[in-house]
């Protein structure tokens, strides 16, 4: 079952479960990985990864990146509002997501 993605790449949204609650950034990637979307925020759930080395100039070691997270533990930042749940409206032959707080386009 394929869930309805309202948040998309450039994004700005705002953690509100888990470790990073209340961080706020940039969707650098969003994805679906065993019918589960999950996104990746920039700055956000950073996890050490070990990185194996490839070949005599690239350095293997621990590497810092960001893992991803569950959709529905982020929300849309409102420029008006913060973070808000988003709906849509059309506007001429256009759909356009708005804000369900204040109804401003996003």
């Amino acid at each position: 079952m394929n869930q309805k993605v309202k948040i998309r790449r450039d994004d700005n949204v705002e953690i509100i479960a888990g470790k990073d609650k209340g961080k706020r950034g940039t969707v650098v990637r969003v994805f679906e990985k065993n019918n589960k979307v999950r996104v990746v925020v920039s700055g956000a759930n950073i996890v050490k990864k070990a990185i194996k080395r490839r070949s005599q100039q690239d350095a293997g070691g621990i590497a810092e990146v960001e893992a991803p997270l569950d959709i529905s533990n982020v929300a849309l930042v409102c420029k008006k509002c913060g973070p808000t749940r988003i709906g849509y409206k059309l506007d001429g032959d256009k759909k356009v997501r708005v804000c369900r707080k204040c109804g401003e386009t996003l």
